[in-house]
């Protein structure tokens, strides 16, 4: 199927993939739902109400929250309706009116997020940490094959794409000292991971079986789960991160729905031991997903989402197996998407094991992990209906200083 837009055949978001975001324009700087099409963004609400569909409104909304809390039957009849609409020419008249180059918006965060969690769940990335941070101990958890391991993140820290990134300060112990010292971390970090958005609250108390779990997986983005690596290290014991990474969590500006990875989707790497019945059958499937990583327009890495342990499925269905509400908005992310070779590997501190081996950027410089001013990028795609491919929208952000607290005093080193 093509498009009256006349697209070019390889890009990666045609009328295969169409994911939702929120847009302002200039001469209307009110947030509203827009689809991308190639290199433009449709008003959904507006083109919808010019073409007659009745429940447009739902897109006249300043964030996806509403159509989220629509599910399934509704997010594919409107995924039918914008297919039709945008290849069908006795549409174009009431559509192309509505349609705006993507250069002249500015784009906002998609959806408010509700409540925000991050998993653990790809196992060369999980062991790599284990090394790194617990090198006396076994480098998985005990825990880590029957289930998937996950924090709570805070939700007000989730951030679009380009927004620039504040480097946390907090306290850290140095090498070799037996007390911390408070700064500016030093060894700023990211991660490369894939996001999954959430629809169709659940009442507290009922669990989401995994034959049902891919009702409320509305779509997906890219997620950089920024970490202060000497932060983390300090305070992670026993419970888990906390400051290290609740600074910020930058996402996709644009959402790419579960139903265009139809054609990515593969079997898991081998679980064994299996897991208990809760977390088994044919719906836990992976994602072909293939994620780039750039600093500073170079490529560090390019991890591989077909080989994360865990389905997005299977986490869904073990986040909400003690009773656990969903919420429409919610967020929870793979975790690091790391690889057995190095270049596959979704983080610095695993890149540089921990800042030994510096990375050589094409400017001259290297990195072991990020300074101020460098810009971070990721993008990824997957293959789509008839060898097209489907794209996930690119995140990303530059570092900037950190900021010293208004008030001052008692925040310096000891």
């Amino acid at each position: 199927m093509t498009s009256w837009l006349d697209l070019d055949a390889t890009d990666p978001f045609g009328l295969q993939t169409l994911p939702y975001g929120v847009f302002s324009t200039a001469d209307r700087p009110t947030p509203r739902i827009g689809v991308r099409i190639g290199g433009f963004v449709l008003d959904a609400a507006a083109a919808a109400e010019q073409a007659g569909m009745e429940s447009g409104e739902t897109w006249a909304c300043s964030s996806l929250n509403r159509f989220l809390g629509r599910g399934p039957q509704a997010w594919a009849a409107a995924r039918e309706w914008l297919t039709m609409v945008l290849s069908g020419d006795a549409y174009r008249d009431a559509v192309e009116p509505h349609l705006h180059p993507l250069d002249a918006v500015t784009m906002h965060l998609p959806f408010e997020v509700a409540d925000y969690v991050d998993f653990y769940a790809a196992e060369h990335h999980a062991a790599n940490v284990g090394q790194i941070f617990r090198p006396d101990s076994p480098d998985l958890p005990a825990a880590w094959k029957h289930l998937p391991i996950a924090y709570h993140g805070r939700a007000g820290t989730v951030v679009a794409s380009g927004t620039d990134v504040v480097r946390p300060s907090g306290q850290h112990r140095a090498a070799g000292s037996s007390l911390p010292s408070f700064g500016p971390s030093a060894r700023l970090d990211i991660e490369a991971e894939v996001g999954f958005v959430v629809g169709g609250a659940t009442d507290l108390g009922m669990p989401v079986p995994l034959s049902e779990a891919g009702d409320h997986l509305f779509g997906v983005v890219l997620l950089n789960d920024w970490s202060a690596r000497d932060i983390q290290a300090w305070e992670y014991v026993p419970l888990g991160p906390f400051l290290g990474k609740s600074f910020a969590t930058s996402i996709s500006a644009w959402v790419t729905p579960l139903a265009a990875l139809t054609e990515a989707r593969v079997d898991l790497p081998g679980q064994e031991p299996e897991p208990l019945p809760y977390l088994s059958g044919p719906a836990a499937r992976g994602i072909d997903l293939h994620l780039q990583v750039t600093v500073n327009g170079t490529v560090v890495a390019r991890p591989e989402f077909r080989h994360v342990y865990w389905s997005p499925e299977q986490m869904l269905a073990h986040l909400t197996v003690n009773g656990a509400s969903l919420r429409n908005g919610d967020l929870f992310a793979s975790g690091t998407v790391s690889g057995a070779e190095a270049h596959t590997r979704g983080s610095l501190l695993e890149l540089t094991w921990n800042g030994r081996d510096r990375l050589e950027l094409d400017d001259g410089t290297a990195r072991g992990f990020l300074e101020d001013g460098d810009v971070v990028t990721m993008t990824a795609w997957a293959p789509g209906p008839g060898g097209s491919r489907v794209g996930v929208s690119e995140v990303t952000g530059r570092i900037v200083p950190a900021r010293q607290p208004a008030s001052g005093g008692g925040y310096g080193e000891r």
